[in-house]
């Protein structure tokens, strides 16, 4: 029997799959022949049995180095589900049981250890490790040994080590989320220079990704998106414990099952509240990110940021928390100026040196400006971490309902000009009422008779709001972090490029003042949408029609409108016209059990409209 043969009996037998997927094989192939290898394989891409595969048929123990200990009591759970001899070393572990656990890793009997960082460097830990025979060395998360990464943890950087400790002991490292400085980092920092790496593509294509700026009510809004998905398992990522509580307390008055979860709370609660939100299937987790890597469960069926991460990469892996079952899953992300001010501040007063502080800020902006931007949710990720030649996904708010753009410049250059005569000491709103020509107290009459009062006046309150946001995003301006955030010039060089128009300023189109209906809204969103699809008079009609009754299909159902057909299976049935069964089968997107159910129903539609 070849290894990889022996791989795909133990892929069926334990853990009851057909066939590997992505470089899962290729991989796996490279450690069973005793060599090393980096692999970065997206959120629910099956990294853990890239080491625990070849664990349990290569001689003696696989030593899995994991930050969490939630993420290893999942694993450790579920291996021994699976009938495979697995243990952990952690600080909830009585003494007893370490010292069985030693002494089994030492006689060769376990097939997978797991421990922290901390507990691997802990006196004396890695002489007992010399005497255990290792099958191979795993090093999960291992974004975590990058101070480039978004989730740095100094205990990390002393894994290199271990190259030269353990000769002949094959090292993996696994991580769904680094972009190309971080994989250069992960490789000089663990000593894989030689290693090959497998780089999967980091598109999650079951993901429908969404974002919106925060609006005077956030709280409503995160109330609308989770009731209008009650029933359903979901995450909701806030950035402080006191909004974590708040907003559990607001959604259980509101008779959702919602529970909270920080550090703040006791370890035996967490552990009591991260077990009902694994066993039940309709339970919302409030959580700051300390409820995060932890979490295996397969149908989340949204992740909701009610505050924004801090980083593209923080937000790919949170994110990815929903569909690791492979069904479709959301993603929104409500965000604000102010949660990046927030993660600016985090970022100055951290322990880091000035350079690490600075990447920390850059990411940051980037992430806010990937939020705010004008580029495919997924396709926008996939480029940042240095994939080429991403497509745009087609389901996600950018790509099913594009933002109107706006060149912005000239807005952009009154505001600045307006930061600089009020002496970059005043914040927001203050300047707005400068641009607008408004005056309150002393000093708002103070810089009345500079030449940029009143210079904006002819242009809404919102429209200036948003230009400030849009050149906060970008770094172009600046706030304060102390309790009254004044604004300031960010970058010198782009602001003057702004004013010799030489760097232009495209922005979204701030919001009209007036809210239309549901339904005048629906039916301008159906045109859009036909004329993209290229459709014009009947077929448009008919393409509009089709999704109505996927909408109120889908309402009656309680399931998004994707989860019955996607747009792109919809505009097939209005290029084909299929006439009967046989015909709607040969449809792309229809598989059998969506023909049994909705087939009749779409005929019905299909022929009244042709």
């Amino acid at each position: 029997m070849t290894d990889l043969t022996a791989a795909r009996e133990t892929l069926q037998r334990v853990f009851g799959h057909s066939e590997f997927r992505g470089f899962q094989s290729d991989v796996i192939a490279e450690v069973l022949e005793g060599r090393d290898v980096m692999a970065v394989l997206p959120t629910g891409g099956g990294k853990s049995f890239c080491y625990q595969i070849p664990a349990i048929l290569r001689p003696g123990v696989g030593l899995v180095v994991s930050p969490l200990i939630a993420l290893m009591q999942d694993q450790v759970a579920a291996l021994r589900a699976a009938g495979v001899n697995a243990a952990r070393l952690d600080s909830t572990i009585v003494s007893d049981q370490r010292r069985a656990t030693l002494d089994a890793a030492r006689a060769g009997q376990l097939d997978l250890l797991y421990l922290s960082p901390e507990g691997l460097f802990a006196q004396g830990f890695l002489d007992f490790l010399e005497e255990c025979p290792l099958a191979l060395i795993a090093i999960d998360e291992a974004h975590c040994v990058s101070q480039w990464g978004h989730d740095f943890r100094p205990d990390y950087r002393a894994l290199g080590q271990l190259a030269g400790r353990f000769l002949g002991v094959p090292r993996t490292a696994v991580t769904a989320t680094a972009d190309l400085k971080t994989q250069a980092d992960i490789r000089t920092q663990l000593k894989l220079e030689n290693a090959r790496a497998f780089i999967d593509s980091f598109d999650r294509p079951n993901l429908v990704l969404s974002a919106e700026r925060k609006s005077t009510q956030p709280q409503d809004r995160i109330f609308d998106l989770v009731n209008a998905r009650r029933g359903k398992s979901g995450i909701i990522y806030a950035g402080t414990r006191d909004n974590v509580d708040k907003i559990a307390a607001n959604l259980s008055a509101l008779k959702v099952p919602a529970l909270a979860y920080h550090a703040g709370l006791d370890a035996g609660l967490r552990a009591d509240r991260q077990h009902r939100f694994q066993e039940e299937d309709d339970v919302v987790m409030v959580a700051t990110i300390a409820f995060g890597m932890g979490v295996d469960k397969p149908n989340v069926r949204y992740v909701i940021h009610a505050d924004s991460p801090k980083s593209i990469e923080a937000y790919w892996q949170e994110v990815g928390r929903g569909g690791r079952d492979g069904e479709m899953a959301e993603g929104f992300c409500i965000y604000s100026a102010t949660d990046l001010r927030r993660a600016i501040m985090f970022a100055n007063q951290g322990a880091a040196t000035e350079q690490v502080k600075a990447v920390q800020i850059k990411k940051a902006r980037q992430l806010f400006a990937y939020l705010d931007g004008l580029t495919c949710r997924r396709a926008g990720v996939r480029r940042y971490f240095g994939e080429e030649n991403a497509e745009r996904c087609g389901v996600c708010d950018i790509c099913t309902d594009p933002p109107v753009s706006i060149d912005a410049t000239e807005l952009a250059a009154k505001a600045i000009s307006a930061v600089m005569r009020m002496d970059q000491r005043v914040g927001r709103g203050r300047v707005v009422n400068h641009l607008l020509g408004r005056t309150g107290d002393g000093l708002d009459e103070q810089y009345a008779t500079r030449t940029t009062f009143g210079i904006g006046a002819d242009q809404p309150e919102p429209v200036w709001r948003n230009v400030i946001e849009h050149l906060l995003f970008e770094g172009v301006l600046s706030e304060g972090d102390d309790q009254r955030p004044t604004l300031s010039i960010g970058d010198d060089d782009t602001v003057r490029a702004i004013f010799r128009k030489e760097h232009v300023v495209r922005m979204r189109e701030a919001a009209p003042p007036t809210r239309r209906s549901k339904e005048d809204r629906r039916a301008t969103r159906g045109a859009k949408d036909a004329v993209r699809e290229g459709f014009k008079g009947e077929d448009a009609k008919l393409f509009d029609a089709l999704k109505s009754w996927r909408r109120e299909t889908a309402h009656a159902s309680g399931v998004p409108p994707y989860v019955i057909f996607h747009d792109a299976t919809l505009a097939a049935m209005v290029r084909d016209k299929p006439a009967d069964f046989a015909a709607l089968g040969r449809v792309s997107g229809i598989g059998e059990a969506k023909l049994k159910k909705y087939g009749a129903e779409v005929l019905a539609v299909l022929i009244a409209g042709v």
